[in-house]
């Protein structure tokens, strides 16, 4: 089955013609312009053809599970964490995953400065988690955008979502410089980075000596200001928020039970069952099973 519209949660702005006309005509607005913008949960049956291409680039940004495209007769895969740029004028499709449906923040867009921004993004792009990725920057950004157009078109609305949009098309095109550009000081700052990086590395094994490395701190000190700051060790910590993402698998998905404690890092079932009861009350079985009631 594969479904077009219609997934719980969804949002979506799409902009009049006569703002679209508007801003052609307006000198900012002219370089870089978005038509439609929206988020997708957990998608599943999302799925695009078109055999009469748009005239707009297509940004597909992938915060969680995977999903696929297809353009120049050649298919790619896409997973979490992962962004492409579809050009304007050349056919193409795209989908959700059927086991693990993605979940995508997209926009289409053009202008005469969109072939700057798209540049190098027609085969997946990588945001790989690591020091000071700001992910959840970028996100919050995109949420600015959206909220600014969804409260209305007046002139100055549109002239501030798209300085925004030019901000987040640059965090994308520049990867590094963005990055860069803020860096934790203060002891608050290093404990919310690394529940940034530990959610952002929410599928890989990491041990606390792999956690120290990223902060830059020694292990007994990472462990001591990050247990006085949550009340629970770097590690316990960890543990939690890779529960947490399985229990939101288990509710969302069909995946079975041991696809999910390998999609998050644990190479051993029984132990994923052991920590997940301790943590849940209940085993994994009897999580899903709950659910279902």
């Amino acid at each position: 089955m594969k479904l077009k519209d219609g997934f719980s949660g969804e949002r979506s702005v799409v902009l009049p013609k006569l703002i679209l006309d508007m801003m052609e005509q307006d000198p900012l607005l002219s370089t870089l312009r978005i038509t439609d913008i929206g988020y997708y949960p957990r998608a599943a049956h999302h799925y695009r053809e078109r055999l009469a291409p748009l005239g707009q680039y297509v940004f597909i940004y992938c915060v969680d599970g995977r999903g696929h495209f297809t353009v120049n007769g050649k298919r790619h895969e896409v997973s979490s964490n992962q962004y492409f740029i579809l050009p304007p004028g050349i056919p193409h499709c795209y989908g959700a995953d059927n086991a693990d449906p993605w979940t995508i923040y997209w926009i289409h867009f053009g202008g005469t400065l969109a072939m700057h921004y798209a540049a190098g993004a027609g085969t997946p792009c990588s945001i790989d988690p690591g020091r000071h990725s700001r992910i959840e920057n970028r996100i919050n950004l995109f949420e600015e955008i959206f909220n600014t157009l969804n409260s209305g078109f007046s002139i100055e609305n549109m002239h501030y979502a798209m300085s925004l949009f030019h901000h987040y098309l640059g965090s994308l095109r520049y990867l590094q410089q963005y990055r860069d550009a803020r860096v934790p000081g203060n002891e608050s700052d290093i404990v919310d980075a690394t529940i940034h990086y530990l959610n952002e590395n929410i599928e890989r094994h990491l041990s606390l000596d792999d956690i120290a490395s990223y902060t830059g701190l020694s292990p007994s000190h990472l462990s001591a200001v990050f247990k006085q700051r949550t009340g629970h060790s770097t590690v316990s910590y960890f543990n939690l928020l890779k529960v947490r993402r399985a229990c939101r698998l288990i509710d969302d998905t069909t995946m079975k039970l041991n696809q999910i404690c390998y999609k998050l890092g644990i190479n051993d079932p029984y132990y994923f069952s052991r920590m997940f009861t301790k943590i849940m009350g209940m085993s994994p079985r009897a999580y899903r099973n709950r659910a279902k009631i």
